[in-house]
C-alpha cells in the first residue's frame, strides 16, 4: 500500500511540472511555461532572457529615456554634449530679435519720435529709419503732427443743446466744430495728460467767453466771423501758456440760432428787423436824391450868381420872364387888349361841356299795329 501510494504521488508531479503547454524543459524561472524548443510555449509567461527585446528593436527615443533614467555621473539625467551650445544659440536669436524690434524705428514723413532715456526726455527723432538703443534703455514714442483733428460741440450731434449766454442777457444755441493739430510733439507728449479732453475744455471756455462779449444779434449775424477769431485766438493763447504743443487750426460755427422754446417770437422779432432795416436803407436812399437834387440846385444858382454879377437889369428881366412862363404855363388864361373886344375863354367853355354830361335820347314810340291785320 505504501508502495504504490508514493508511485502515483510522483506520477501526479510528472503531470503538474509538464503542465498543458508541455514541460518546463530549460526553463531557469521557475514558472513551468517554457516547454522546450519542440513544444508548444505559455503565451502568459515571460520569454528567455537571452531573447528578450529583440521583437520590434528599439528606437533613438528610446535609447535618450533610458539614458535620462539611469541618470549620470552625477545621478541626475544626462544630455548630449552640445545641449548647452543649443540654449546658448536660442538665447543670443532671442535678444538679437528684440535689439532689431526696439533698436530701429521707421518713421513716417509725417510723424515724429520722442526719444526717452529711462523715462527721461532725450530728443526728437525726424522722419525716415532712426536707430537707437533697445528697449528698455530708450522708448520710442512715434506722434503724428500733420493729422488734423477735428473736435465737435456738442458731442452728441446737432439735435442736442448747446446753450450760451450773450452779453445783452440772451440765449442762443450754438453748433460749432474745432480743428487743430500737434506742432510740438515732446510737449504734447509730457506737458499734458490727457490732450483730447484739453483742447474741449479750452475750446468750450473760449467760445462762452467769446459769446457773452456780443449781443443776440450778432450772435446769430454778422458777428459769427468775429466771433470765430476771437475763439481761434483765446484758444491758442491758453494753450500756449499749457504748453500744450497744439496748433488751433480754425473755429467754424455751423448753427447759431435762438432756443426751440422761443424760436417762434424769436423770428417775429427777426422779421421786426428786417423789416426796419429795409425802411432804414429806404430813407437814406430818398436823403441822397435830396442832397443831390439840392447840390444841383445850388451849382445852379452859383452859375446865375455869376451872370448876374456881370449884367444884373438883364438877368433880372430874364428870371422874371421865366417865372411867369413856369406860373402861367399851369393857368387858364385871357388876354384882353385896349379897343379889342374880347375872345370867349373857349378852354374854360370846352372843360364846361367835358364836365356835363350828355342828355340820354327819349326811348322810340313803339309802331301801331296795322288794321287790316285785324280784318
Amino acid at each position: 500500500m505504501d508502495h504504490g501510494a508514493a508511485r502515483t504521488r510522483a506520477r501526479c508531479c510528472r503531470m503538474s511540472d509538464k503542465g498543458p503547454w508541455g514541460g518546463g524543459g530549460d526553463s531557469g524561472n521557475g514558472s513551468g511555461g517554457g516547454g522546450g524548443d519542440d513544444g508548444p510555449r505559455n503565451p502568459w509567461s515571460m520569454p528567455p532572457a537571452g531573447k528578450r527585446g529583440k521583437i520590434g528593436g528599439s528606437t533613438s527615443l528610446d535609447e535618450f529615456l533610458k539614458r535620462a533614467r539611469t541618470g549620470g555621473p552625477g545621478g541626475g539625467p544626462s544630455f548630449p554634449a552640445n545641449a548647452g551650445r543649443l540654449w546658448l544659440a536660442a538665447v543670443a536669436a532671442l535678444v538679437l530679435v528684440w535689439i532689431a524690434f526696439t533698436s530701429f524705428h521707421s518713421i513716417g514723413p509725417q510723424e515724429r519720435g520722442v526719444v526717452t532715456m529711462f523715462g527721461k526726455y532725450t530728443g526728437t527723432l525726424n522722419s525716415g529709419i532712426q536707430f537707437t538703443l533697445p528697449a528698455p534703455i530708450m522708448r520710442v514714442q512715434v506722434e503724428d503732427v500733420q493729422n488734423t483733428r477735428t473736435e465737435s460741440f456738442p458731442a452728441g450731434g446737432g439735435s442736442q443743446p448747446n446753450l450760451m449766454l450773450t452779453g445783452d442777457q440772451n440765449i442762443v444755441d450754438l453748433a460749432y466744430s474745432v480743428r487743430w493739430n500737434v506742432k510740438s510733439p515732446e510737449d504734447y507728449v509730457f506737458e499734458i495728460k490727457n490732450p483730447q479732453e484739453t483742447v474741449r475744455a479750452v475750446a468750450e471756455s473760449s467760445m462762452r467767453a467769446a459769446v457773452a462779449a456780443k449781443n443776440l444779434t450778432q450772435a446769430i449775424g454778422p458777428g459769427r466771423g468775429e466771433i470765430e477769431a476771437d475763439v481761434q485766438t483765446r484758444m491758442q493763447a491758453l494753450l500756449d501758456e499749457y504748453q500744450s504743443g497744439v496748433r488751433v487750426l480754425g473755429v467754424s460755427i455751423q448753427k447759431a440760432a435762438a432756443p426751440s422754446e422761443v424760436d417762434n417770437a424769436f423770428k417775429a422779432v427777426t422779421a421786426a428787423q428786417q423789416e426796419a432795416q429795409s425802411n432804414l436803407n429806404r430813407s437814406r436812399a430818398y436823403a441822397q436824391q435830396v442832397i443831390a437834387r439840392a447840390q444841383g440846385d445850388a451849382t445852379e444858382f452859383d452859375k446865375i450868381y455869376e451872370q448876374y454879377r456881370m449884367a444884373p437889369d438883364v438877368t433880372r428881366r430874364r428870371l422874371y420872364y421865366e417865372t411867369m412862363e413856369q406860373v402861367l404855363n399851369r393857368a387858364d388864361k385871357t388876354i384882353v387888349q385896349p379897343g379889342v373886344q374880347a375872345y370867349l375863354p373857349l378852354p374854360e367853355v370846352r372843360r364846361q361841356q367835358q364836365a356835363t354830361p350828355e342828355p340820354e335820347a327819349p326811348a322810340a314810340a313803339p309802331a301801331p299795329e296795322p288794321t287790316g291785320a285785324a280784318r
